[in-house]
């Protein structure tokens, strides 16, 4: 036998690699063990143990108002747990808990204790304080940002409100203006008057509200201000420019796409009608939309100064001459891969489809969106079937979105039942089944019983479920199959 030239042992070696990769990409999310419920069951009971609340107040009213709050926030936070809102993605929490790590270490006199990190699942692009040490960031706001030191700004902003107890005054405040002799008389006026009650009490907590938000702005501004003592501490490079890209956070969904919708579905052999993608409605409300216009908000109740006031208070500090580190690709790519499966299984089916059409403008390969693609068009399907399809699409008004988005959001609502369950099929025989993985193809299994199969009953997905989580212990899209089996 003629021995293997070195040149055919490499390319068999480079292809074995490609296909493993093309492969693994698609199976190393997180696993269904790492959702909240679960991996941090043991920590809720300590948690509530250990949230008792102060005694701050000798007026036994007030401490008691006091302590209801407290309370409130502390099953506030349980029940987000239980809920699910939070997941403990082992790689991308040593990212994050590294960066929180390096900025407590150089900072132990404001932080003795280590604070508790949360990754929160949700695609908004923000991180918040709960109070007692306790720090959440959202997969949108890693998915947004683009260096470690962005990042570390963020951490550094919401432990400043844990070192300045922002939450327990907050608390505090609200206890003592809801047991105010001020606040009691309010409501006496309220009741003894005759006419526009209601007006008034809107009025009562318009004042309230107005005077949190104020203060909060200064919160804000604080927290600020204690973030950059805090990064200068761990010697981390501090970027105010970050203040102004927040100004775009909200944005994505006015992002255009690079192609006409049709042209992302045609690899599937789909076919997308260009009458689809317009209102077939008359009236006011499809009048010409220009998709360049922006929309006013209304500030007044804002509890963040605004970005370029932010950016103006802190440029000063900006530190020069040091390099900003990117966050890796891949924990990008994570992040972004586990906010399109929660926003799937919170049936928020638009904006979910255009998030991996962006990716794909991006130029991603990655058949996990196609995959994913497939499972937004079959669970459509079954909504429709339901007659909830407008519900999981989840429409959104025109001002808020690029005409792309609203184009998109149009298939989704007008496309006949008749052609969808076409789509469907096609979406069922594409070619990238052959690169998914076992728990993958399984969950294309549960969705064709839910959808396509004729004849099939409540009963018949139930127990396809039930079979999907029993030889898928630990596949993330257990999440999904639990879903089926609870309805």
């Amino acid at each position: 036998m003629r021995p293997i030239p070195k040149c055919f042992t490499l390319l068999l070696l480079l292809l074995t690699v490609l296909s493993h990769n093309s492969r693994s990409q698609t199976n190393d999310l997180y696993s269904y063990q790492e959702l909240s419920h679960l991996y941090y069951q043991k920590q809720k009971d300590s948690l509530k143990k250990e949230w008792t609340c102060p005694a701050r107040y000798k007026d036994k009213t007030v401490q008691k108002k006091y302590k209801e709050i407290w309370d409130e926030r502390t099953s506030f936070f349980l029940d987000a747990i239980e809920d699910d809102d939070y997941v403990h993605d082992k790689e991308l929490y040593d990212y994050l808990g590294g960066i929180a790590n390096e900025i407590a270490k150089a900072n132990k006199s404001y932080m003795p204790v280590q604070p508790m990190l949360f990754i929160d699942r949700s695609p908004s692009v923000n991180a918040y304080a709960i109070g007692n040490n306790v720090v959440a960031i959202n997969l949108g706001l890693l998915v947004f940002a683009r260096s470690r030191e962005e990042i570390a700004l963020t951490l550094a902003h919401e432990m400043s409100h844990n070192i300045l107890e922002h939450a327990e005054n907050s608390m505090r405040k609200r206890a003592e203006w809801l047991t105010s002799d001020e606040y009691k008389q309010s409501l006496e006026d309220v009741l003894d008057s005759r006419y526009e009650r209601l007006t008034r009490l809107k009025k009562i907590f318009e004042n309230y509200s107005f005077d949190r938000s104020k203060h909060q702005r200064y919160r804000e501004s604080d927290a600020d201000s204690m973030a950059i003592i805090l990064l200068k501490n761990a010697h981390l490079a501090f970027d105010p420019a970050f203040f102004l890209r927040l100004d775009s956070a909200d944005m994505v969904y006015h992002e255009p796409l690079k192609q006409p919708i049709k042209n992302y579905f045609s690899p599937y052999s789909v076919t997308i009608d260009d009458a689809w993608l317009k209102k077939r409605s008359k009236g006011l409300s499809t009048k010409s939309y220009n998709f360049q216009e922006s929309v006013a908000l209304q500030d007044s109740m804002k509890t963040h100064p605004d970005c370029i006031v932010r950016y103006n208070n802190t440029k000063a500090a900006a530190t020069t001459g040091q390099q900003l580190t990117p966050v890796p690709e891949r924990i990008r790519e994570k992040a972004g891969k586990m906010m399109i499966w929660n926003m799937y299984c919170n049936m928020h089916l638009a904006p979910c489809l255009y998030r991996i059409l962006l990716e794909k403008d991006r130029g991603s390969n990655d058949p996990w969106y196609d995959f994913m693609l497939h499972n937004i068009m079959l669970e459509l399907f079954h909504a429709d079937k339901e007659l909830h399809r407008f519900a999981a699409i989840g429409v959104t008004q025109k001002e808020y979105i690029s005409k792309n988005y609203y184009e998109l959001q149009t298939m989704l609502e007008q496309i006949p039942r008749e052609e969808l369950e076409k789509s469907c099929k096609q979406f069922q025989n594409a070619a990238f089944w052959s690169n998914m993985s076992a728990s993958e193809k399984d969950l294309k299994s549960l969705l064709n019983v839910l959808t396509i199969d004729a004849g099939t009953t409540g009963g018949a997905g139930v127990k396809a479920a039930k079979e999907f989580t029993s030889n898928n212990k630990s596949s993330l899209y257990c999440e999904f199959a639990n879903d089926i089996e609870k309805k």
